[in-house]
């Protein structure tokens, strides 16, 4: 196997979704396998899955993964949609030792933002870019001139007392049933507040609500320029195979 194949695989609060990549264009080299996030989403549980995945492509090489947490030298410090376990364990190691081959994990907004700067809405955009994921809750990447700020967590800024992610995640949508334009409101209010903070040039909008962007995001007025995600809902499977390809910054 080509050494610029790498095995991606996004973990999310939902599901496990994964896919050898072509690290050099961006793109899948098979169809993706997704299977459903066990519940409770313990690490033993989790890697199980992983182990899953990666195994329907009969894969031996380097693994990136993505978590929706804080993710630190390959440990996961935080887990706001996951089982608390997860909170200090060396992820890293634990897959690695399942997987019996190399795996290197990351923040899952980082692995998004990472494919679409290289490859996607972010390709050769300076200043800074900030991918926002909106999905079982909301992720956050911040890249300056191309480079990552890791584990900017801004999907949890206050808002109304509570966590942002509360008010405009994906599932608030789907639980509350709000029309588009009603959705649309919530996350314009959202990206507002960040604006606010960090005055970003370019806000790109993925997680696999980005499919369906024209239904909503004409309905947002923000100042910075807002598109959606280019890989929509494979960013993180290609931004988890470029961190293995590259390894641990």
């Amino acid at each position: 196997m080509s050494e610029q194949i790498v095995m991606g695989v996004d973990i999310g609060g939902t599901g496990i979704k994964g896919a050898p990549v072509d690290v050099e264009r961006g793109k899948l080299t098979a169809d993706r396998v997704r299977i459903l996030t066990p519940n409770p989403s313990t690490p033993k549980a989790v890697a199980g899955v992983v182990v899953e995945v990666v195994d329907h492509f009969d894969w031996k090489g380097p693994v990136g993964t993505t978590f929706p947490a804080v993710v630190k030298d390959g440990v996961t410090l935080t887990a706001a949609n996951v089982d608390k376990s997860w909170i200090g364990t060396d992820a890293d190691a634990l897959f690695t030792e399942r997987l019996g081959m190399p795996v290197h994990m990351l923040n899952d907004a980082d692995a998004a933002g990472l494919a679409e700067v290289r490859f996607g809405a972010g390709k050769d955009r300076g200043g800074v870019v900030v991918m926002i994921t909106l999905g079982t809750g909301i992720g956050c990447g911040m890249f300056h001139d191309g480079v990552l700020i890791p584990n900017t967590e801004l999907g949890h800024i206050e808002m109304d007392g509570k966590d942002a992610e509360k008010f405009a995640a994906e599932v608030v949508r789907e639980r509350k049933a709000l029309s588009w334009k009603e959705y649309a409101k919530r996350v314009e209010k959202y990206l507002l507040r960040l604006d606010a903070l960090i005055w970003p040039d370019l806000f790109i909008i993925g997680g696999g609500i980005s499919k369906e962007a024209d239904k909503w995001l004409p309905h947002i007025r923000v100042r910075p320029e807002l598109v959606p995600a280019a890989l929509q809902n494979e960013a993180g499977i290609v931004g988890a195979a470029i961190a293995a390809a590259e390894g641990p910054s």
